[in-house]
């Protein structure tokens, strides 16, 4: 089984109607997907009243990959925000209880910045961390290619399989050391992801830059790229049975509608953007008469 969703809702501006208002986005939304990534638990961890309203208000079918607190992944710069690890785990670990009980929690996915690298002590704190979770589904992504160098992809992936995480699989650049090659490879049989993040190279590594965000992520898959990866899904199939792909590539606007396009690949039959049904009721309607 395949879902495919986006990287968040309130920015796909082509998925809702104009006038359509912030608190109405998701219940929009999930008539599109079947499945979204949280990224605002990356930023703060959300409370628990807010995760139940975005539970409760999407239908039965509906999930949420909930990205995890930057605090967690070591991209916090200032500040903590917790006094303790404890009790950011504490917190994070309670706000997803609304999901956990409604069974809409797919996995918390942990994103790890690029320098991030493969050594002994970054070892220990995947093993810190998936001892924190508990039961919790956890899905693993790297940004530091040296997790899958050589001999070292197969003594990751081995990893990640003895100790239970899911396998995060990117689609991205191929932008030296702060960047990961796609790798087919499922850690869990029950679940993996798939995230595109598009492929440009040239705006991968502007992190200092004031508009990096606007750049990095400025991408737009064409079909052949996109049915090379209807291939690449099959193969996923085999060693997964639920694989959740993830359209992160929306600098430019162009998720939703790459997500449709291969939704449609993949012989489903998704809901028209906005900006196609307010094309097609323009074309409906009939043509006003010049008086004058």
């Amino acid at each position: 089984m395949i879902n495919i969703g986006l990287t968040g809702w309130g920015d796909h501006d082509d998925l809702y109607l104009p006038g359509t208002k912030p608190k109405d986005k998701l219940i929009n939304y999930s008539a599109h997907f079947s499945v979204v990534e949280v990224d605002s638990s990356f930023y703060a961890v959300q409370p628990a009243e807010r995760m139940a309203r975005w539970t409760e208000e999407t239908p039965d079918h509906f999930s949420f990959i909930v990205k995890a607190y930057q605090g967690m992944t070591g991209h916090l710069r200032g500040k903590p925000y917790f006094p303790d690890t404890d009790s950011m785990y504490a917190a994070f670990m309670e706000s997803l209880a609304p999901m956990i009980e409604k069974g809409k929690m797919k996995a918390v996915l942990f994103q790890f910045p690029p320098w991030f690298d493969c050594n002994r002590e970054n070892v220990g704190t995947l093993r810190s961390i998936k001892e924190r979770m508990q039961h919790i589904p956890c899905a693993l992504e790297f940004r530091h290619r040296s997790w899958f160098e050589g001999e070292m992809m197969h003594r990751t992936l081995a990893f990640m399989k003895k100790e239970g995480w899911i396998h995060s699989i990117c689609d991205e650049p191929s932008a030296g050391q702060g960047s990961i090659p796609t790798v087919l490879s499922a850690t869990d049989a029950d679940l993996s992801i798939v995230r595109f993040h598009g492929r440009n190279a040239s705006g991968w590594h502007q992190s200092g830059a004031p508009n990096w965000r606007e750049v990095r992520y400025l991408y737009r898959y064409n079909e052949e790229e996109l049915s090379e990866w209807k291939e690449r899904l099959d193969q996923l199939e085999k060693q997964s049975q639920e694989i959740c792909v993830v359209f992160n590539n929306n600098s430019g606007g162009d998720a939703a509608a790459n997500a449709k396009q291969l939704m449609t690949m993949l012989g489903m039959i998704p809901q028209p953007l906005a900006s196609e049904v307010i094309r097609k009721k323009q074309d409906e309607e009939p043509e006003q008469l010049e008086l004058f």
